[in-house]
């Protein structure tokens, strides 16, 4: 009977704690998401486009709606989408850089599309549908550890982070956090055969998510020391879950091999972009470099271009990217330092090998392009934070203004067609 009793309470905590995270993450999702809607809607209106647009999407598979269809559907797909849509569209190949985004996304948003006759609204319901799931999986894993005001803080600061119109946009920045969340979740539960599925299902995603192992394997390592010893053949089973971590990114290589493009793709087809090593942690430096160069461009009499009307590629502009791009860079060395002192050892680990990846392989004109995106997916920046403000009034009021000014003002930019990240 006492047992009986203990399995009812532990049942009725578990089903409060899943209503509070369906509660909290759909009070985060609906706010964050009208905001980046409208503010995208304001900016187009106010602003209109950049006169790049048209070279970027010579097609126009972000634009198929007429003028005010295309209004109203600005926060969906911009830069990165139109490679996407053409992916899910026409499947890769071409002599382009498309084997450089991995594939799961764009066969989604395939799947997403095909019953409503469009690739872009399709996968921009799918990446709004993946945040909510996203939101509703970092809430109960912070709840692991931590009060639901911490799980309510984490959510409303993933959501509202300035990069966050990405989670709403035809891009795979929802279903890679969804991914690795879940991944991480369902290790900490001991349910390895999940963390092994969705951590394969990352690495089909991008190439860091065979980076999920790190996380993975200390959880893995930390659960094997605990007193309670199973019995060595489980603890094999469990292991051997891990193994399919990096099968996602095998199986797009070998599939490449099958429709004959070349299986390192993938990783050659990086230098389209830019990209090339510079050594561990290598772009710190060149991101440093540019962006004291960049200073001394803006203060030297210049006049520094209009915020929304500035023509890409102008010196100027890259320089401002420049500087804003290491501000990121700072603000992003003292979270990292914040989740290693007050994290698990294996958020911390996760964290520093996945900005190891795109520190080491820098953008040649913009060392650490990409670099705010690339945070945005990382949920123990997230956790740590809202551990950091929750319980401190002033510093939720202010954390959570500066986001959703920031959102509010990135969201613009993005669906203007200027660049962001």
């Amino acid at each position: 009977m006492p047992s009986r009793a203990v399995s009812a309470r532990v049942s009725a905590a578990a089903g409060v704690l899943a209503d509070a995270a369906l509660a909290d993450a759909w009070r985060a999702l609906w706010l964050s998401r009208l905001l980046v809607w409208a503010a995208s809607v304001v900016a187009v209106v106010a602003f209109g486009l950049s006169a790049r647009a048209p070279a970027f999407d010579p097609t126009g598979l972000t634009s198929p709606f007429g003028a005010t269809g295309n209004v109203l559907a600005a926060p969906l797909g911009r830069w990165d989408s139109v490679w996407y849509l053409a992916i899910a569209g026409g499947g890769y190949g071409g002599g382009g850089g498309r084997e450089a985004f991995f594939p799961l996304y764009p066969l989604l948003v395939r799947v997403a599309g095909t019953p409503i006759h469009s690739a872009l609204i399709g996968g921009a319901l799918l990446s709004t549908a993946l945040l909510g799931v996203a939101l509703v999986l970092l809430h109960r894993l912070v709840c692991l550890d931590h009060a639901r005001a911490v799980a309510r803080n984490a959510v409303l600061v993933t959501a509202l982070f300035p990069m966050s119109f990405f989670f709403s946009a035809v891009y795979s920045e929802s279903l890679f956090l969804a991914l690795s969340v879940g991944a991480v979740y369902a290790a900490r539960r001991e349910r390895w055969a999940w963390a092994g599925m969705l951590g394969a299902l990352a690495s089909a995603t991008r190439s860091a998510g065979v980076l999920l192992l790190v996380p993975l394997s200390m959880i893995y390592l930390w659960d094997i020391a605990r007193p309670a010893l199973r019995s060595r053949r489980r603890l094999r089973a469990d292991a051997a879950w891990l193994l399919l971590v990096p099968l996602g990114l095998a199986a797009y290589c070998a599939f490449l091999a099958l429709v004959g493009l070349d299986p390192h793709a993938p990783f050659s087809a990086q230098k389209v972009w830019f990209r090339s090593f510079a050594g561990p942690f290598g772009g710190t430096w060149d991101g440093l470099v540019a962006a004291v160069d960049g200073v001394r461009q803006l203060l030297s009499g210049a006049r520094t271009p209009v915020f929304f009307k500035a023509a890409g590629g102008d010196p100027l502009l890259v320089a401002r990217h420049n500087v804003e791009l290491f501000t990121w860079l700072v603000l992003a060395v003292a979270a990292v330092v914040g989740v290693l002192r007050r994290l698990p050892d294996a958020y911390g680990a996760y964290v520093v090998c996945a900005l190891a990846l795109p520190l080491s392989y820098p953008v040649g004109p913009e060392p650490l392009m990409s670099l705010p995106r690339f945070v945005a997916v990382l949920f123990p920046l997230a956790i740590w934070l809202a551990v950091w403000m929750t319980g401190r009034v002033l510093r939720e009021r202010l954390v959570l203004a500066a986001f959703a000014g920031g959102l509010t003002v990135y969201s613009g930019i993005f669906a203007t067609w200027h660049w962001v990240a």
